[in-house]
């Protein structure tokens, strides 16, 4: 069943590599239409993160007030939920539908010599020669054959930490932020170790993917904010002004003088 998924998902790319006679386009064509049609899900998973972050000291609140109650704790925070209407698990779903197209991808990318055995040389126009080789076999051809995949793994690694830092730009809590810094590092780390073993067609996938993520989070989340504001001063502007009157005290008329 999963082989002939990945069958399917070859021909789709082959299908891109018709207009354009060049594997490399037509893996970064792939990417862009595929973010494209996952567009929705990765905007509710945006506003997932943005929402997260605004309920989150108001949340902090909640947890050290209703410390010794925690069922009162629970309470308070399901109604917080629900006034800012913030689901926790919306961040979540986009992201489990996504993970099999993916792998599927992944896999096929990484040996779509044997799903398609009739061409003979995937290249990107010359400028990565191969997209079936790894950095780590380019790197004993020398330097020069190398540096087309050094900047494969840079793309691909700063695509994969990049977004988890931005998200946390704008996070108050900053225990919480430093926390999610160091974990972006880790993983970026890790993603240094695997894209060292890994094709260069998928090392493009990734980073293409990567960078239209960014760039998607980026205006969408600035939309969010502008959103926020223009609520926020039309909340100002329509709110009943308040002067305080200062009164004094009357004082006394003299009487007339009969």
């Amino acid at each position: 069943m999963w082989d002939e998924i990945c069958k399917i998902v070859a021909r789709i790319v082959e299908l891109f590599y018709f207009p354009v006679h060049d594997w490399g386009m037509a893996i970064i064509l792939l990417t862009v239409v595929f973010r494209l049609l996952i567009m929705p899900l990765m905007l509710s998973q945006t506003k997932s993160s943005y929402m997260m972050q605004k309920v989150q000291p108001k949340l902090k609140e909640i947890q050290a007030k209703f410390q010794n109650d925690p069922v009162r704790m629970q309470e308070e925070t399901q109604k917080l939920y629900a006034d800012a209407k913030f689901n926790p698990l919306a961040g979540c779903v986009p992201m489990l539908i996504q993970m099999p197209i993916f792998i599927a991808l992944f896999q096929v990318l990484r040996n779509i010599q044997n799903f398609l055995p009739e061409y003979e040389s995937f290249t990107f126009y010359q400028i990565v020669p191969n997209l079936l080789a790894t950095p780590a076999e380019m790197m004993e051809k020398g330097i020069p054959a190398f540096i087309p995949y050094a900047v494969l793994i840079v793309i691909f690694v700063g695509a994969t930490f990049l977004p988890m830092l931005l998200q946390q730009r704008n996070n108050q809590d900053s225990q919480q932020r430093n926390q999610m810094y160091l974990m972006s590092i880790i993983m970026g780390v890790m993603m240094l170790f695997v894209s060292w073993s890994s094709p260069a067609g998928v090392l493009l996938f990734w980073g293409v993917s990567g960078i239209i993520a960014v760039i998607t989070q980026q205006v969408y989340m600035s939309h969010l904010k502008r959103k926020d504001e223009a609520v926020a001063a039309e909340m100002i502007d329509v709110a009943p002004v308040q002067v305080e009157v200062e009164r004094r005290d009357k004082k006394k008329r003299p009487k007339k003088k009969k």
